[in-house]
């Protein structure tokens, strides 16, 4: 009984509704902006080299370690895992549907991380906090709170790390040390989880800084390993690459498609796009606003280039390698993680295994160690910032649990959860886009004066 009420809930959240939001949002700011992010693309490349980084603005981090901080959030699972769920359960013309949200998400970005700066508050400690709860409280007003409400609550459920945690478990048990019975006996499980619990917690105990240094110097290094890993196992399937990609738009329009719900592949590669690079979801506004910056539109068009990394780039070179290895036919039954194993075992051979379990191993801990602190920041916004030093117990026995326990409707739960966050951030940044708009006009129009200026002077030297 519970289970189909979650199943129900889990359908409703990520069915046409969120459909409507996600799509027609971000079709809505790429039109409403002028595709701003795009046409300012090398501006924001520019930021990520520290020559517009100002030490004196606002914030914790630099525009670069935002960046990695945001990315370390959904570099990982999403990309590797939930790119073989979306073939699985929509065909390769899922793909089609998530290369599509990942370009609105490119203005969905720009817009709600714009904002989460513009909005970001301080606490009496001079520590900035922000995201689409203080976007809907300061900007929106007393009379949406309850969506500011709606989305730290959901939040607080939704970075529960035990499906991070539960799955390198599972790696660790079943695809490194498939022939050893005794890893798979509890006793193992809660020495693994308290292992897991004293090395995040050795990370997050050095707050938002620390996560960050992790994550600005694992997540760039690993995601280019994993780039050059499937460009190496496509160029091994060469020849199979063009029809790859013939079938990728071919099944996303497919008559059988239709036939079967063309809407329901939609919908797959909506929602694993969403879960993918997370634009319009509202996390990585958390991480963005810590920016150190007083130009909210800087950091808006740094946030901009997430769904290009994470999505277009790495979430596509799962695809392909997946589906040009022919493991999506071969591994009846196999998903998820298990099914991008495989595409790299059949690529490499076992040290495919090896070499993708490192990868999984290590970006899942970035993603564990920046839920931490979207948790934080809803907790702290829900019960003050002196209770906010003890969600990091609280984090920690949810790391060990995650680690013994598999309650999968929990996680089925948990992906609801996640889902209700769009709600609040998307409503208040299509309600708020005049503002950004504003900034917008503003900005580069002092850009544009402080660059004819500058070359007015070297002319004059």
């Amino acid at each position: 009984m519970i289970e189909e009420w979650i199943n129900t809930f889990v359908g409703f959240v990520w069915g046409k509704p969120m459909l409507v939001l996600l799509v027609g949002g971000g079709i809505f700011f790429t039109l409403y902006g002028k595709f701003t992010p795009f046409r300012y693309i090398k501006h924001s490349l520019q930021l990520l080299t520290g020559q517009f980084d100002d030490n004196s603005g606002s914030g914790d981090l630099s525009h670069r370690k935002a960046l990695a901080a945001a990315l370390s959030g959904t570099l990982g699972l999403g990309n590797i895992a939930g790119v073989a769920l979306a073939l699985s359960a929509g065909g390769p013309g899922a793909i089609f549907w998530m290369w599509l949200t990942a370009l609105l998400g490119v203005s969905t970005k720009f817009y709600t991380c714009t904002l989460g700066v513009m909005y970001r508050q301080k606490d009496s400690r001079g520590q900035v906090h922000g995201g689409p709860m203080y976007t809907v409280q300061e900007g929106l007003g007393h009379n949406f709170k309850w969506l500011a409400i709606l989305f730290a609550i959901s939040g607080l459920m939704g970075f529960v790390p035990s499906f991070q945690i539960n799955q390198l478990s599972a790696v660790i048990q079943t695809q490194l040390f498939p022939d050893v019975s005794w890893l798979e006996s509890q006793t193992f499980s809660w020495a693994l989880g308290i292992v897991l619990a004293v090395f995040v917690g050795c990370v997050i105990w050095g707050g938002l800084k620390r996560v960050a240094d992790v994550a600005s110097a694992l997540v760039p290094f690993m995601a280019g390993s994993y780039f050059v890993m499937a460009v190496l196992a496509l160029l091994l399937n060469a020849d199979k690459v063009p029809v790859v990609f013939a079938s990728i738009f071919q099944s996303a329009f497919a008559p059988e498609a239709a036939l079967g719900g063309v809407l329901s592949v939609i919908i797959i590669g909506v929602s694993r796009g969403a879960f993918s690079n997370e634009a319009g979801i509202g996390t990585e506004v958390m991480a963005h606003s810590a920016a150190k910056t007083d130009e909210a539109v800087r950091e808006g068009l740094v946030a901009s280039l997430g769904p290009i990394i994470d999505t277009l780039i790495i979430c596509s070179c799962t695809a392909l390698v997946i589906l040009v290895t022919g493991v999506l036919e071969q591994s009846e039954g196999m998903q998820g993680v298990s099914l991008t194993m495989a595409a790299f075992k059949a690529a490499f051979g076992s040290a495919g295994t090896w070499l993708l379990a490192a990868q999984v191993l290590i970006l899942s801990f970035t993603t564990v160690f920046t839920f931490w602190y979207y948790g934080y920041k809803c907790f702290v916004y829900l019960f003050g910032e002196k209770a906010g030093e003890y969600y990091k117990y609280l984090y920690l026995v949810l790391v060990v649990l995650g680690a013994v326990l598999s309650v999968d409707v929990v996680f089925l739960f948990l992906i609801g959860t996640y889902g209700l966050m769009a709600i609040p951030t998307m409503v208040s940044g299509i309600l708020l886009a005049p503002k950004v708009n504003q900034e917008v006009k503003r900005y580069f129009g002092e850009e544009k004066h402080r660059l004819s200026a500058d070359t007015a002077t070297q002319q004059t030297d």
